[in-house]
């Protein structure tokens, strides 16, 4: 659930900081006892009571994130499953490792990349980890975890009290957790099961609308909540064999990662999904950084910049991904707000196998993430300007050097595209 307050955004140096009001006792009546942030009384009522654990494969959903593929990868599945004798699909942005999930579970071995440590951590987690390997220690350690009482430390500190996207009470419990799995030295694919359900689970009680460029200024009803670890819905091993995780650059991963199909969904324009997501980045770290601003990001947000996030860069940086696959097939999503146009797309697509590539387009239209239907504030919380649109048009692009015409057509074809939407939708219900 997300709320429409405004935010407090990240546009004045950390000494400028003003917290908003802190919540009261009245505000979270299910915390007896509760005084304001930080104070000494904060972390005493909660703190030895047993977090509530779902043990239940399948029980967690993946966290929020600015270009999910949510309602895009039963298309996506189509068009793959449409591709003949594809074993090997290669994800070069995996971000939550939405789409790579869902093609291991229809058998796909599934080579994920991103060079975010968190995308790497979900794509360990639900690409590369294998049920029968992780389950049964992951269900044994999930309660020992949810067990552990607060310990507010230097997260805590910094972004549930110095900035506000999680409640300091839930704050502490994070921390206790993340440091009883770092301390732990688990096996790695273990270990990440264990920190997608802390991320899943501090995702559900945060306090934004979505990103961590900012946070709300008065605490969301979500963030009051206590804090519930749920077993990730790893899957068994694929049918063609075990998935990989990867964090490397866009470049070298599509010059090492091999596959039948190349799956690209790269950023669409200025904002880095590290900005957007640093506190996770810095919860899978674990690493203490200096921050700045009243956000509290990591320095290297700063430092870490993609050429996918520029308009000048974009263009040659993904034609150079492209240029530098051995895939038979390229199967591209691409936002129509995006620094690529459609016309330039299509040509890039086109010159691959020396201009000998075939290419197809298949367009949807979707809602536009809730943070632009909100509109725009400035940093004192007044609405400045007006929203432009409210539909986004996304567009897969599928590029081969074989002539999938006859395996796609049910999907090019408007009125038969939607008779497949509706039969996927009833088959889902």
């Amino acid at each position: 659930m997300v709320r429409s307050a405004a935010a407090a955004r990240d546009t004045r140096p950390s000494s400028a900081m003003r917290p908003g009001p802190s919540p009261t006792p009245a505000d979270t009546p299910d915390s007896p006892g509760a005084t304001a942030p930080g104070s000494p009384g904060s972390y005493t009522a909660w703190s030895h009571r047993p977090l509530r654990v779902t043990l239940a494969a399948g029980g967690s959903t993946l966290i929020k994130y600015i270009g999910s593929k949510r309602l895009l990868v039963p298309r996506i599945l189509q068009i793959v499953r449409a591709i003949p004798s594809v074993h090997t699909v290669v994800d070069l942005f995996a971000g939550t490792s939405r789409v790579g999930h869902a093609l291991k579970g229809a058998g796909y071995r599934v080579l994920a990349n991103d060079h975010n440590a968190y995308a790497e951590t979900l794509a360990r987690c639900y690409v590369q980890a294998d049920a029968e390997d992780v389950l049964p220690a992951a269900q044994a350690l999930l309660p020992e975890l949810a067990a552990l009482p607060g310990e507010p430390g230097h997260f805590t500190a910094t972004w549930c009290e110095r900035s506000r996207f999680l409640h300091p009470k839930n704050g502490a419990r994070i921390e206790a957790i993340r440091n009883s799995i770092a301390a732990r030295g688990l096996p790695i694919e273990l270990e990440a099961v264990l920190l997608t359900a802390l991320l899943e689970a501090a995702d559900r009680v945060d306090s934004t609308t979505g990103v961590q460029m900012a946070y709300l200024k008065q605490w969301a009803p979500r963030s009051l909540e206590e804090l519930e670890l749920r077993l990730p819905n790893v899957m068994p091993q694929a049918e063609h064999g075990k998935g990989e995780a990867h964090r490397l650059d866009a470049l070298e991963a599509a010059r090492t990662l091999h596959g039948d199909v190349l799956y690209l969904d790269p950023p669409y324009n200025q904002h880095n999904y590290l900005g957007n997501y640093h506190v996770w980045e810095s919860l899978v770290r674990w690493d203490r950084p200096d921050v700045y601003g009243i956000a509290c990001k990591r320095v290297d947000c700063q430092q870490r910049r993609s050429p996918f996030n520029s308009k000048r860069r974009i263009a040659a940086s993904l034609q150079a991904v492209l240029q530098a696959t051995t895939a038979e097939h390229v199967l591209v999503s691409f936002n129509n707000e995006g620094y690529v146009d459609k016309l330039t797309m299509l040509t890039m697509l086109g010159a691959l196998w020396g201009g000998s590539a075939h290419v197809y387009t298949i367009p949807s239209r979707y809602r536009r993430y809730v943070g632009a239907r909100i509109g725009i504030y400035n940093h004192k919380g007044e609405k400045v300007g007006k929203v432009s649109h409210l539909q986004n048009v996304e567009y897969l692009f599928v590029a081969s050097r074989r002539d999938l015409s006859r395996e796609l057509a049910p999907l090019l074809d408007r009125r038969r595209r939607s008779k497949l939407d509706r039969a996927a939708a009833a088959a889902a219900e």
